[in-house]
């Protein structure tokens, strides 16, 4: 781990040590780590889980199941059926877990979903991750909790290929952030503490994205396919338009901990 990122999961410890904004709450804080994909915000939390016994989950633990994403192709739009955008989440399973850890003894066993993302599906319960006693913390990683949703009007341009070809009308982008407004909103409003790590621009997405792939494969990123890589770069579209409100200020953060192209942190605010 550089130094910088040590500095990074220190400075989460500390967010951990203030504990929770309410006074005489007598619950682990909750923190969220937000970013764009493949900026790292998986890895700082585990690091800072590990490093100060809290608890790492990751809101891709909780997507709806494919029956339930094909529920809502069915009655809301098509695209919902595409794992990751707002609105694809359980978050009432999310808080449940929450709820649980918040509250467990220190001989409770919690089980962590675990989500498939090659069979795009649910893992069943047996298979999750099994979590002993209380934290000291909940960090939960997620690339747009704290996004804060945009006026109606700012909705009707689509932003990329997708939302043109696939959304002509903008009742998808409408749907999700109709979600960004109401349940992501108040989800997001329960946490203590929100850290933002900003990419330098969306156009790095891509080739972060295409590490992870490549890191998932054990291969060299100059080695993925190039099929692989258009697919990954129509996959990011989905996350374009959020991602892109987040990096121009549309988000909601106590700590914003900006990027460089190699994912090493700039100096951090006190």
């Amino acid at each position: 781990m550089s130094p910088a990122n040590a500095r990074l999961v220190e400075r989460v410890g500390g967010l951990i040590a203030d504990g929770p904004r309410s006074a005489g709450t007598d619950r682990p804080p909750l923190i969220a780590i937000v970013g764009a994909q493949g900026c790292g915000k998986t890895t700082l939390a585990r690091a800072a889980a590990e490093r100060f016994g809290a608890v790492q989950i990751s809101i891709d633990d909780v997507y709806l199941t494919r029956a339930e994403r094909e529920a809502m192709a069915r009655d809301v739009h098509p695209l919902f059926v595409t794992r990751g955008p707002p609105g694809t989440h359980d978050l009432v399973l999310l808080q449940g877990l929450i709820d649980t850890l918040s509250t467990a003894g220190p001989d409770a066993v919690t089980v962590i979903p675990d989500f498939d993302k090659r069979g795009d599906d649910r893992r069943p319960a047996t298979d999750g991750r099994v979590l002993a006693g209380r934290p000291s913390a909940i960090l939960i990683d997620a690339w747009c909790l704290g996004a804060v949703a945009e006026e109606t009007a700012a909705l009707a341009a689509p932003v990329n290929a997708l939302e043109r070809e696939r959304d002509p009308d903008g009742r998808w982008r409408r749907a999700v952030n109709g979600y960004v407004a109401g349940p992501y909103a108040d989800f997001i409003a329960r946490f203590d503490a929100v850290v933002f790590l900003k990419a330098p621009g969306f156009d790095v997405v891509l080739d972060w994205r295409c590490q992870q792939e490549a890191d998932l494969l054990g291969i060299a990123p100059a080695d993925l396919a190039p099929a692989e890589r258009d697919r990954l770069a129509g996959f990011i579209q989905y996350f374009e338009r959020i991602t892109r409100r987040m990096l121009d200020g549309g988000v909601r953060a106590d700590i914003i901990v900006p990027l460089d192209r190699e994912r090493l942190p700039g100096s951090l605010p006190s």
